[in-house]
C-alpha cells in the first residue's frame, strides 16, 4: 500500500528545527555584531550560518546524528562564540553561559570545536601555531557530533580561502596578508585537517574538504 514504509525506512518524522535554534542565531549575531569576514565587509553571521545548514545536512544524512541535528545545528551557528569574544574587545561569552542558555551538549561541542577557550596570561588567545596543532591533535579523540561541526567549519573555511584567493590572483592583488598566518601556515593546517577528517570522520564531506585542500595547495604554491 502507498502509506507502507519499505523495509529500512526511517519510522520516525524528521527531526524538527524549534525556536531554539532561532534563538541561537539571534544570540550569535549579537555577540558577532560588528565582525566582519576576514579582508571583507562580509558580516560574520554568514559564515555561521553557512557552517549551521552544512553540519545541519550532514547530521540529517548520518543515522547515528540525525536525532540530534538540531543541537548539532545550534552548536554549528555558536561555534565561534567563546574563541571570539576573547581578545575583541566585546562581552565575553564563556562555556559555561552558553551550558545555561542552550544546554550540555551545545556547550560541549562549541568547546570541542573551539582551539581556544579560555584568554592567556596577557588576555589573548595565544600562538598561532601552538593553537592549531593541539587542535588536529585533539581531533583523535572527538566525538562525531563535534566531528561533524567541526568538518562543516573547515569545509565553509577551505572553500572561502580558495574562491577569494583565486578571485585576489585574477585581480593581482594580495590576499594572504589578511590572515595571521602566512600562506605555508595555512597549506599545512588545512592538509593536516583534511587528513584528520578522513581518518576520523570518513565520507563524502571529508572527501570534499580533500578537493578544496588540493586547490589550495596548488595556490599556495603559485603566490
Amino acid at each position: 500500500m502507498g502509506d507502507e514504509k519499505q523495509t529500512g525506512d526511517r519510522e520516525a518524522d524528521p527531526p524538527p528545527v524549534t525556536r531554539t535554534f532561532g534563538k541561537a542565531v539571534l544570540f550569535a549575531r549579537s555577540m558577532h555584531d560588528g565582525q566582519v569576514r576576514k579582508g571583507t565587509d562580509i558580516p560574520y553571521l554568514s559564515h555561521l550560518l553557512a557552517v549551521a545548514a552544512l553540519a545541519m545536512e550532514d547530521a540529517a544524512t548520518d543515522p547515528d546524528l540525525i536525532d540530534r541535528t538540531e543541537t548539532i545545528a545550534i552548536a554549528a551557528v555558536l561555534h565561534d562564540v567563546v574563541e571570539d569574544t576573547i581578545d575583541r574587545g566585546r562581552r565575553r561569552v564563556t562555556v559555561e553561559q552558553l551550558r545555561e542558555r542552550f544546554g550540555d551538549e551545545v556547550a560541549r561541542i562549541v568547546e570541542n570545536c573551539s582551539d581556544v577557550t579560555e584568554p592567556d596570561a596577557s588576555g589573548e588567545k595565544g600562538p598561532w601555531s601552538d593553537r592549531k596543532q593541539a587542535y588536529i591533535d585533539h581531533l583523535a579523540d572527538a566525538d562525531q557530533a563535534t566531528l561533524c561541526v567541526s568538518l562543516a567549519d573547515k569545509r565553509h573555511n577551505a572553500r572561502c580561502i580558495v574562491d577569494d584567493a583565486l578571485a585576489a590572483e585574477a585581480d593581482g592583488t594580495d590576499f594572504w596578508g589578511r590572515f595571521n598566518a602566512g600562506p605555508d601556515q595555512q597549506r599545512w593546517y588545512y592538509d593536516e585537517l583534511a587528513s584528520a577528517f578522513e581518518r576520523h570522520r570518513p565520507g563524502r564531506y571529508a572527501r570534499e574538504l580533500r578537493r578544496t585542500v588540493d586547490e589550495l595547495r596548488d595556490l599556495v604554491g603559485r603566490s
